[in-house]
Protein backbone atom coordinates (compact mmCIF):
# COMPACT_ATOMS: atom_id res chain seq x y z
CA UNK A 1 0.00 0.00 0.00
CA UNK A 2 1.49 3.73 -1.11
CA UNK A 3 1.11 5.88 2.10
CA UNK A 4 0.40 9.42 1.39
CA UNK A 5 2.97 11.99 2.27
CA UNK A 6 2.34 14.61 4.33
CA UNK A 7 4.61 17.60 5.31
CA UNK A 8 3.65 20.28 8.21
CA UNK A 9 5.73 23.36 9.26
CA UNK A 10 5.06 26.14 11.59
CA UNK A 11 5.66 30.22 11.32
CA UNK A 12 4.64 32.81 13.11
CA UNK A 13 2.57 31.34 15.67
CA UNK A 14 2.08 29.90 19.05
CA UNK A 15 2.64 25.54 17.68
CA UNK A 16 -1.19 25.46 18.82
CA UNK A 17 -2.05 23.70 15.72
CA UNK A 18 0.09 21.23 15.60
CA UNK A 19 -0.25 20.24 19.58
CA UNK A 20 -4.24 19.73 19.04
CA UNK A 21 -2.93 17.58 15.66
CA UNK A 22 -1.19 15.39 18.57
CA UNK A 23 -4.02 15.32 20.69
CA UNK A 24 -5.38 12.78 17.89
CA UNK A 25 -3.66 10.64 20.34
CA UNK A 26 -4.27 6.67 19.56
CA UNK A 27 -6.06 8.12 16.48
CA UNK A 28 -2.87 9.30 14.92
CA UNK A 29 -1.55 5.32 15.17
CA UNK A 30 -4.65 4.99 13.36
CA UNK A 31 -3.73 7.99 10.81
CA UNK A 32 -0.20 6.55 10.46
CA UNK A 33 -1.29 3.40 8.65
CA UNK A 34 -2.58 5.55 5.48
CA UNK A 35 0.64 8.70 5.74
CA UNK A 36 3.66 9.29 6.27
CA UNK A 37 5.83 12.70 7.45
CA UNK A 38 7.63 14.41 5.38
CA UNK A 39 9.00 17.61 6.73
CA UNK A 40 7.80 18.36 9.98
CA UNK A 41 8.91 19.54 13.89
CA UNK A 42 7.26 16.13 14.69
CA UNK A 43 10.49 14.38 12.90
CA UNK A 44 12.53 17.33 13.19
CA UNK A 45 12.80 16.62 9.07
CA UNK A 46 14.34 20.14 8.02
CA UNK A 47 13.20 20.55 4.22
CA UNK A 48 10.05 19.23 1.98
CA UNK A 49 10.60 16.52 -0.18
CA UNK A 50 7.72 15.81 -2.36
CA UNK A 51 4.39 15.47 -0.63
CA UNK A 52 0.79 15.01 -1.10
CA UNK A 53 -0.54 17.50 1.18
CA UNK A 54 1.12 20.37 3.01
CA UNK A 55 -0.22 21.40 6.74
CA UNK A 56 0.76 24.99 7.29
CA UNK A 57 0.40 26.51 10.72
CA UNK A 58 1.31 30.61 11.38
CA UNK A 59 1.42 33.31 9.61
CA UNK A 60 4.66 35.18 8.00
CA UNK A 61 6.17 37.61 9.97
CA UNK A 62 10.32 37.37 8.75
CA UNK A 63 11.81 36.10 5.63
CA UNK A 64 12.52 33.09 6.67
CA UNK A 65 8.49 31.87 7.19
CA UNK A 66 8.40 33.13 3.63
CA UNK A 67 11.16 30.72 2.23
CA UNK A 68 9.74 27.63 4.21
CA UNK A 69 5.95 28.37 3.11
CA UNK A 70 7.58 29.04 -0.30
CA UNK A 71 9.43 25.57 -0.06
CA UNK A 72 6.65 23.73 1.07
CA UNK A 73 3.96 25.00 -1.38
CA UNK A 74 6.39 23.60 -3.78
CA UNK A 75 6.76 20.76 -2.98
CA UNK A 76 3.02 19.79 -1.94
CA UNK A 77 0.03 18.82 -4.52
CA UNK A 78 -2.40 20.09 -1.75
CA UNK A 79 -1.83 22.81 0.67
CA UNK A 80 -4.13 23.64 3.65
CA UNK A 81 -4.29 26.79 5.90
CA UNK A 82 -4.44 25.79 9.68
CA UNK A 83 -5.55 27.74 12.24
CA UNK A 84 -6.21 31.45 12.57
CA UNK A 85 -2.51 32.71 12.14
CA UNK A 86 -1.63 30.92 8.91
CA UNK A 87 -5.48 31.94 7.45
CA UNK A 88 -5.71 36.05 8.38
CA UNK A 89 -2.20 36.40 11.13
CA UNK A 90 -4.13 35.42 14.04
CA UNK A 91 -2.58 36.79 17.25
CA UNK A 92 0.56 38.04 15.97
CA UNK A 93 -0.93 40.00 13.60
CA UNK A 94 -2.07 42.50 16.15
CA UNK A 95 1.17 43.95 15.79
CA UNK A 96 -0.08 44.93 12.40
CA UNK A 97 -1.57 48.17 14.03
CA UNK A 98 1.62 49.41 14.91
CA UNK A 99 5.08 50.21 12.74
CA UNK A 100 7.62 48.05 12.79
CA UNK A 101 10.00 50.88 14.59
CA UNK A 102 7.17 51.39 17.62
CA UNK A 103 6.80 47.26 17.87
CA UNK A 104 10.93 47.18 18.29
CA UNK A 105 11.34 49.82 20.61
CA UNK A 106 8.51 48.49 23.30
CA UNK A 107 9.83 45.30 23.42
CA UNK A 108 13.84 45.49 23.63
CA UNK A 109 14.51 49.02 24.62
CA UNK A 110 11.31 51.04 26.46
CA UNK A 111 9.36 47.51 27.84
CA UNK A 112 9.21 46.91 31.15
CA UNK A 113 12.08 44.92 33.02
CA UNK A 114 14.32 45.69 30.15
CA UNK A 115 17.97 45.73 30.86
CA UNK A 116 20.79 46.50 28.45
CA UNK A 117 18.54 48.48 25.80
CA UNK A 118 19.25 47.31 22.59
CA UNK A 119 17.66 46.03 19.12
CA UNK A 120 19.27 42.73 18.17
CA UNK A 121 21.34 43.72 15.06
CA UNK A 122 22.64 40.44 13.95
CA UNK A 123 22.61 38.81 10.22
CA UNK A 124 21.87 35.18 11.64
CA UNK A 125 18.65 37.01 12.78
CA UNK A 126 15.93 36.77 9.63
CA UNK A 127 14.72 40.01 8.12
CA UNK A 128 11.41 41.03 10.07
CA UNK A 129 8.28 41.83 8.20
CA UNK A 130 7.05 45.29 8.09
CA UNK A 131 3.61 43.32 8.82
CA UNK A 132 2.38 39.94 9.61
CA UNK A 133 0.84 38.17 6.94
CA UNK A 134 -1.83 35.36 6.26
CA UNK A 135 -0.62 32.65 3.93
CA UNK A 136 -2.30 33.38 1.18
CA UNK A 137 -1.25 36.71 0.12
CA UNK A 138 2.40 34.86 -0.70
CA UNK A 139 1.13 31.56 -1.83
CA UNK A 140 -1.96 29.54 -3.43
CA UNK A 141 -3.25 27.74 -0.84
CA UNK A 142 -6.05 25.03 -1.42
CA UNK A 143 -8.18 24.79 1.89
CA UNK A 144 -8.51 25.82 4.90
CA UNK A 145 -8.89 24.48 8.25
CA UNK A 146 -10.12 27.17 10.95
CA UNK A 147 -9.86 27.11 14.38
CA UNK A 148 -7.29 28.70 16.74
CA UNK A 149 -6.36 25.46 16.97
CA UNK A 150 -8.48 23.39 15.03
CA UNK A 151 -9.61 20.57 16.91
CA UNK A 152 -8.23 17.11 16.22
CA UNK A 153 -11.89 15.93 14.76
CA UNK A 154 -11.54 18.80 12.34
CA UNK A 155 -7.90 17.49 11.65
CA UNK A 156 -9.19 14.30 10.91
CA UNK A 157 -12.18 15.60 9.05
CA UNK A 158 -9.76 17.46 6.71
CA UNK A 159 -7.23 14.25 6.42
CA UNK A 160 -10.10 11.64 6.10
CA UNK A 161 -11.22 13.62 3.00
CA UNK A 162 -8.54 13.95 1.58
CA UNK A 163 -7.67 10.58 2.04
CA UNK A 164 -10.28 9.50 0.34
CA UNK A 165 -9.95 11.94 -2.68
CA UNK A 166 -12.88 13.79 -1.93
CA UNK A 167 -13.34 17.39 -1.19
CA UNK A 168 -13.07 18.41 2.45
CA UNK A 169 -15.86 19.76 3.77
CA UNK A 170 -16.18 20.12 7.82
CA UNK A 171 -19.53 19.14 9.36
CA UNK A 172 -21.00 22.65 10.92
CA UNK A 173 -20.50 21.09 14.47
CA UNK A 174 -16.56 21.72 14.10
CA UNK A 175 -16.79 24.85 12.97
CA UNK A 176 -16.83 26.23 16.63
CA UNK A 177 -14.47 29.18 18.41
CA UNK A 178 -14.19 28.47 22.17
Amino acid sequence: MTKIRIATTSLAGCFGCHTSFLDMDERLVELLEHVEFDRSPLNDIKHCGPCDIGLVEGGLCNADNVHVLREVRANCRVLVAVGACAINGGIPAMRNHFGLGACLEESYLNGIGVEDPQIPDDAELPLLLDKVHPIHEVVRVDYYLPGCPPSPEGFLSVLGDLLEGREPVLPKKLLHYD
